[in-house]
């Protein structure tokens, strides 16, 4: 088990790495763009493209395989009055729900990926097969943090009870 722990360990650190590159490689494409636009009088299109492809690939791979469920943010004024076993049911329910619209669309969204191989961006001629991908993994990621949820609901266990330890709440609560 140790050495398992240490593969997904080391995995992590490679996505961390790879999103670093990815936010790294849209700074630097983002002041070419400036460089370029308003010092040279020279606009880029394909800085403009790069920006929105990385923005997506960036926002999608970093959900699917960097961020932890402990750091993300959620909006809890309700759900935090809410008393325990009401919480538990509403993370049970919108679990559900969130899994199986992310289920149910799997096969039109793979098809659509699919379809857009046919298609290439405007400036650096990259397929949108390529370009949309990452939205299979980000799927996948989602579905199974849902049904963590629906576990920890079912169960009662995980920090998501324990509202005062978790990220969607404030320093001063």
């Amino acid at each position: 088990m140790n050495r398992l722990n240490s593969i997904f360990d080391w995995l992590a650190r490679r996505a961390e790495n790879f999103l670093a590159l990815i936010l790294g490689a849209l700074f630097m494409s983002f002041l070419i763009q400036i460089v370029f636009r308003y010092l040279l009088n020279l606009p880029l299109g394909w800085t403009v493209e790069f920006v929105s492809i990385a923005w997506l690939w960036g926002i999608l791979f970093g959900y699917a395989f960097v961020v932890r469920e402990s750091d993300v943010i959620r909006l809890d004024i309700i759900y935090a009055a809410l008393p325990r076993w009401a919480r538990r049911a509403l993370d049970v329910i919108t679990g559900t729900i969130c899994a199986g619209i992310f289920i149910w669309s799997i096969p039109p969204v793979w098809d659509y990926v699919q379809f857009m191989a046919i298609e290439k961006t405007a400036y650096m001629k990259l397929p949108f097969d390529w370009v949309f991908a990452i939205y299979m993994p980000f799927m996948i990621s989602v579905i199974i943090r849902c049904g963590i949820s629906i576990w920890r609901g079912i169960t009662g266990s995980g920090p998501d009870f324990n509202t005062p330890q978790s990220a969607g709440t404030h320093d001063y609560d």
